[in-house]
């Protein structure tokens, strides 16, 4: 039998390893299995491919902090990130490993006060994570200088790059210290990333990290078939039947985003929509609120959500199919984690079909058809609640305000009419079967050939779903 490989096999400090455990952290990724020890014990450039949620900020975080000097007052390392909300989430979490490191840690980006960031930069600033943009913005105004930077980190490089920052990317590499380290992590390794690496790393040394599993085992994955008119109805639904959901529902435009949260707020749904068009401190309230769980339904795009770490979600929704793979895969990984299990809702339509089965096909996972929930199941499951909810408050609170109005209550009417009473007056309007809609069901619906001509059928598709297939990529080319 293999002994399992712990993060104190990796050649870390005693520090480093107190804060890690803390965190509840013992057996580390293949990306940092990999990257770690590397790091520690060599002083080469690396190129890194690892997806999205490996563990890529421990993999280049810990040995970071482990090079860092308590003694050097000058910004020894600089990161860059595609988006603001990776760069707060990579300054949080780099943070939480420093344990008793001395070294301050500062995330600039677009959106917040520049006032605020250039107040934090007299503080002698060890590490800065940001996006080109705001770097840059800083560099110009000469409020930093690379000149003694001994480490520069691309983090998803790809996305970057794919976002147009090349050219602030080279800027800022050719203003750092040439004597620096340099490591690139992306998840996919184009012709562009190549030529970049060519460019301003020397001596690369290539890691690829082993693809975690594409269906986390711990995610259950069921699709519902519905027509395009049925979606919004179907949703409600899935949510009131599912009582404790608490989870991001993925929407593929920020106009569907702005739409369908509002109409589930004007329902009385807990929700909240994230989306590109929204003020850093509007994102901020929206995400702390969803945190907190003072909402419990998230309405996001993809671009919106990336970099958000968000624990507990008991599901994921896909309003509408993600245009690729990765997207699919990324969603669906934001639940299920933790040991605990999750669910993953994708709602389709028929012209949707094609698109789902490439997914499985891709995945080499079958995704389980589900009949969406009848009304009477769904108040069967609100009754239960509702018991539960009254069960829970007889045996944690006494009552003692509403004893004598109670008891001349029972002295008067039967207990059995009185608790029926009370629970129609309170309850009555939750439990009403007229709140949901009808919903056409397509689950016996006879599924379509996945390999059909884009004839006169492709035409009608298009009419219903706008340009779906024009846009779409096949995921067969896209994933390899």
């Amino acid at each position: 039998m293999t002994n399992k490989i712990t993060f104190r096999d990796l050649g870390l400090p005693d520090y480093l390893l107190t804060a890690i455990e803390k965190k509840g952290f013992v057996e580390p990724s293949d990306i940092q299995q990999k990257t770690i020890p590397y790091l520690i014990e060599n002083s080469n450039d690396i190129i890194a491919k690892a997806q999205t949620g490996t563990g890529k900020t421990a993999a280049y975080g810990l040995p970071l902090l482990h090079h860092l000097s308590e003694s050097n007052d000058s910004i020894q390392a600089l990161i860059l990130t595609p988006t603001r909300e990776l760069a707060i989430q990579v300054a949080d979490e780099l943070n939480s490993f420093k344990g008793t490191k001395k070294c301050n840690i500062l995330p600039i980006y677009g959106g917040q006060a520049i006032s605020i960031q250039i107040k934090a930069l007299k503080k002698n600033v060890s590490i800065i994570v940001g996006t080109p943009g705001r770097v840059i913005d800083h560099l110009s105004s000469k409020r930093i200088d690379f000149k003694s930077l001994s480490h520069v980190i691309l983090d998803e490089a790809d996305e970057m790059l794919n976002k147009g920052f090349i050219e602030d990317i080279e800027l800022i590499l050719s203003m750092a210290n040439s004597n620096r380290q340099t490591h690139l992590f992306s998840a996919t390794m184009t012709t562009e990333i190549k030529k970049l690496a060519e460019k301003y790393m020397k001596g690369q040394h290539f890691i690829e990290a082993r693809a975690k599993e594409e269906t986390a085992p711990l995610v259950e994955q069921h699709y519902y078939e519905v027509h395009r008119g049925d979606q919004f109805n179907a949703l409600c639904r899935l949510i009131d039947f599912s009582t404790d959901f608490y989870g991001i529902v993925f929407c593929n435009t920020k106009r569907e985003v702005d739409d369908i949260s509002e109409k589930m707020i004007q329902r009385g749904y807990p929700a909240e929509a994230l989306h590109g068009d929204l003020s850093q401190q509007q994102r901020n309230r929206v995400l702390a609120k969803f945190k907190s769980r003072g909402s419990r339904i998230l309405f996001a795009t993809d671009v919106a959500s990336r970099g958000i770490d968000i624990q507990d979600l008991s599901h994921v929704v896909n309003y509408g199919l993600p245009q690729d793979l990765e997207a699919y895969v990324h969603r669906i990984g934001r639940t299920g984690r933790a040991g605990k299990t999750g669910i993953a809702i994708t709602l389709i339509n028929s012209s949707d079909f094609y698109k789902l089965k490439r997914i499985e096909k891709a995945l080499k996972f079958t995704i389980e058809k589900k009949r969406i929930p009848t009304v009477k199941q769904i108040i069967q499951i609100k009754k239960e609640a509702v018991k539960e909810r009254i069960e829970s408050e007889l045996k944690n609170q006494h009552n003692s305000d509403f004893s004598d109005i109670s008891e001349q209550l029972l002295e008067q009417f039967e207990p059995k009419e009185l608790v029926s009473t009370l629970l129609k007056l309170f309850f009555n309007k939750e439990l009403d079967p007229k709140n949901y809609p009808n919903v056409d069901d397509l689950f016996d619906a006879k599924p379509r050939s996945t390999n059909r001509s884009f004839g006169r059928s492709q035409s009608r598709n298009q009419h219903r779903s706008g340009n779906d297939r024009k846009n779409y990529k096949p995921f067969k080319k896209r994933y390899r």
